[in-house]
């Protein structure tokens, strides 16, 4: 198989998704989950990536589509990439084993369906705000546990966003 076929094998659908996880965790491979929208591939989105995936043995990135990433209010014209070309740049990325799209508001449903043995979000969270109408709290956290899964955080990288680097875009 040629690399870019191996590239296009990393994004999958739900029931690829599951057979995945059931596979690695009969390894007794330790899944990680993260999710986001990841517009714009930067630097602090990679060592995010990095440090999430050392959590655990295979890591799963569940990936905004274009609809849900609009419904989040980032502004009129987010994403700026479409979500097959986000898509596939994660997937160049060595440390990622498969990308699926999700659709809804938050990854619940698809926690819920492959039930990782870690999630992860940036530390601008709180692994322990068990209150859903916080803004800290982490979608899939009180789930997680039910079958004895991890809520970890990670620190982020200061100075590096989007939407920084789309302000100075405009502001050149």
């Amino acid at each position: 198989m040629g690399r870019y076929q191996a590239l296009q094998n990393k994004i999958v659908s739900l029931e690829k998704a599951k057979q995945l996880v059931s596979i690695w965790q009969m390894k007794n491979y330790k899944v990680v989950f993260t999710n986001g929208c990841f517009d714009i591939l930067h630097q602090g989105h990679v060592t995010y990536l990095a440090k999430t995936a050392d959590t655990g043995n295979k890591l799963i990135l569940a990936l905004n589509t274009d609809a849900s990433v609009k419904r989040q209010g980032k502004g009129d014209d987010r994403p700026i990439n479409n979500q097959d070309a986000r898509a596939k740049v994660l997937s160049a990325l060595g440390f990622v084993d498969a990308v699926i799209f999700f659709d809804d508001d938050t990854p619940l449903d698809l926690i819920k369906a492959l039930q990782p043995d870690v999630l992860t979000k940036g530390a601008d969270y709180d692994a322990t705000e068990m209150d859903e109408s916080s803004p800290k709290y982490i979608v899939g956290n009180k789930e997680i546990k039910t079958w004895n899964g991890e809520v970890k955080t990670i620190d982020l990288e200061d100075g590096f966003s989007t939407t920084n680097i789309l302000s100075k875009i405009r502001h050149t």
